[in-house]
């Protein structure tokens, strides 16, 4: 039996050594990276056809294991997963046994990569699934230890916000060390890319910005994640409309050259804000996992008349369907869903979890069995995308949040406001299957394109609700205070 003073060293140890220095002897960590360029001419975010490589597309892996379970980081050079997000899901709980609450996947928001909304391009994005799933079973065997995780942050005053809102310039980084050296620094900010052309394949600034980072760090596995940054944007020089002139009258070559020279430009200042981080003071917040997922159903808002439908109806042509992106009609689907709506007397949404989306992006209502069994092959039957899922992980002291979606900046920061002076938060949008922006209540207000892009490009027959923005914040509220409870 331990005696009375060894009871009481034992529990001064412990008192020192903290929780979290108990688990860094423990957790282990692992690191993937591999390219998933597209190898044939497909259409892009932009809605341009690729015409080449500038930079590679990557996919990267973090895995993190307490002992008892596995936290899993998938980045990537996409603006979102779409099509892919389901089968890798399950193919990862099925061969792996990791749940969908504990595989974090991540976009960078980059516009000119492969759009998987396009039915020619379903076939990349299973492709990328298995791609992806590789990359996941290499890290899970690069597994080592003892890691620490630790996370700091800082500012990136390089960008700029829309809609009548501030700029959250906040720059977050989670590094991940194995035996005192970095292995991954996991960063975000919450702006849209600056690409580095118009037809070709690239990675944006923030490839840039891991490249720059993997270079100053040997060893290093840099993976960059979008934060909340749907109506943010990189600020460009007082001249810059002066600057674009004169280069698109010089030539396309020129025009490309002035991109690559901007998208280069802040990538390296982004880099240079993330090194910065890195050396200043990181807290300590290896520990124990959990994870949790669940879909938020978020307000819409009423139809418009049958009569204001046939109005705008009469702009396009009378016989022209649903169309796919980037068709020049993609942006009134929604009219004809509407219309369809009142036709068939189908109940309008009042939430968005009333209606799934396929793969192609057109939110279907569950009571319309006429189109679920039309686009039966473009939905997931297992895992159907019912608009908005949340992922809140808990790392030690520290909850991370995850969010599906083009996710606005005030609500992400909202979001932080709520903890942080208390504990670190680290706070991701562009999660998951499928990029619809969430706006802010001002967004709604103004009907700004943040605002318009459930209706002009998911073909939803109702827009938001203003009560949008407080809904999302509240949900995820809830879901961190009970990871802490």
């Amino acid at each position: 039996m331990m005696s009375a003073k060894n009871l009481v060293l034992v529990g001064l140890l412990a008192g020192l050594l903290g929780p979290s220095s108990v688990a860094a002897q423990t957790m282990t960590a692992g690191v993937a990276k591999g390219i998933i360029t597209n190898t044939e001419s497909l259409v892009m975010v932009n809605g341009r056809m690729s015409e080449g490589t500038k930079e590679d597309l990557h996919a990267r892996v973090l895995v993190l294991n307490d002992g008892d379970s596995r936290l899993v980081f998938v980045t990537y050079d996409l603006n979102c997963l779409d099509v892919a997000t389901p089968v890798l899901r399950q193919r990862v709980r099925r061969e792996l046994g990791i749940e969908p609450s504990h595989l974090i996947l991540l976009a960078t928001h980059n516009h000119n990569a492969p759009i998987q909304i396009n039915p020619d391009n379903f076939a990349y994005g299973r492709w990328l699934a298995g791609e992806m799933f590789g990359l996941i079973e290499e890290a899970i065997a690069d597994e080592r230890g003892p890691a620490r995780v630790e996370f700091g942050s800082g500012y990136g005053y390089f960008i700029t916000a829309r809609g009548n809102a501030p700029v959250d310039y906040e720059i977050q980084l989670l590094q991940v060390t194995r035996n005192g050296s970095p292995v991954t620094m996991l960063f975000s900010h919450g702006t849209h890319p600056a690409q580095a052309s118009r037809s070709l394949i690239d990675t944006g600034h923030p490839g840039y910005a891991m490249d720059d980072i993997e270079a100053a760090v040997p060893g290093v596995l840099a993976m960059y994640s979008d934060a909340s940054g749907g109506n943010q944007f990189p600020r460009q020089p007082a001249d810059w409309n002066t600057r674009v002139a004169a280069s698109r009258e010089a030539g396309a070559a020129a025009y490309d050259a002035l991109l690559e020279a901007r998208a280069r430009e802040l990538g390296r200042r982004l880099a240079e804000a993330v090194l910065g981080i890195a050396d200043g003071p990181l807290e300590d917040v290896t520990g124990p996992i959990t994870s949790s997922i669940e879909v938020v159903g978020l307000p819409l808002a009423p139809p418009i008349s049958r009569d204001e439908a046939l109005a705008l109806a009469e702009q396009f042509p009378p016989d022209v369907g649903f169309v796919h992106y980037p068709h020049r009609y993609r942006s009134t689907n929604w009219v004809r869903m509407l219309l369809r709506y009142y036709e068939r007397n189908i109940p309008f949404p009042t939430r968005t979890t009333e209606m799934v989306c396929t793969d192609d992006t057109y939110l279907i209502h569950q009571t319309d069995q006429e189109f679920l069994d039309r686009y039966d092959d473009r939905l997931h039957d297992a895992s159907p995308c019912i608009y908005n899922e949340i992922i809140v992980a808990r790392l030690g002291p520290m909850p991370i949040v995850a969010m599906q979606g083009e996710i606005c900046a005030p609500i992400g920061a909202r979001i932080k406001d709520v903890f942080r002076a208390d504990r670190p938060i680290m706070v991701f949008g562009y999660m998951g299957e499928h990029n619809l922006y969430i706006p802010t209540r001002e967004l709604v207000r103004l009907n700004a394109y943040q605002a318009q892009v459930i209706q002009i490009q998911y073909a939803s027959p109702v827009g938001w609700a203003p009560e949008v923005e407080d809904e999302m914040v509240g949900h995820v509220v809830r879901m961190v205070e009970a990871i802490l409870d």
